[in-house]
């Protein structure tokens, strides 16, 4: 772990961004603090306290795919903040991730490469799990085609 650099995942070991991610911080040789969310959902302070730091809404940070985000009828403009943050209590698939704290900010990491920002400089080369190199033998971001 690099020092006083202390990372916290909102992570889903089910998810292949938030794999990615994960490997990216390991990456930069740093052990995060792992928090299954959908084991150890954060509670509505913690998640408007992101939130405000990430300069999100909640709306923000919806997963619409593969959730009741539509049966829940969330799409409709008119449900108020307070009935996301209840389905979302009751269902935390509906947060998006991974959500990522860092000592430079908070940030919701879709793309996976958005966690570059947050770290210090990678050790070394990192592939995705799909093979996309997104970072060179020398630890640096590795431009988009």
């Amino acid at each position: 772990m690099t020092g006083s650099f202390d990372v916290i995942v909102y992570h889903n070991p089910a998810c292949g961004t938030s794999r990615n991610v994960l490997g990216l911080i390991r990456n930069a040789g740093i052990e995060p603090h792992v928090v299954e969310y959908l084991k150890s959902p954060p509670n509505r302070a913690l998640l408007e306290s992101l939130l405000a730091r990430a300069g999100l809404k909640i709306r923000d940070i919806l997963r619409k795919k593969g959730t009741p985000y539509a049966e829940l009828g969330l799409d409709n403009p008119a449900v108020s903040d307070d009935d996301i943050f209840a389905a979302i209590a009751k269902n935390p698939i509906l947060i998006e991730r991974p959500l990522v704290v860092s000592p430079k900010g908070v940030r919701l990491c879709r793309p996976s490469e958005l966690v570059l920002e947050l770290l210090p400089p990678q050790r070394g080369e990192f592939f995705k799990e799909d093979g996309e190199r997104i970072v060179d033998e020398k630890g640096r971001p590795v431009a988009s085609a």
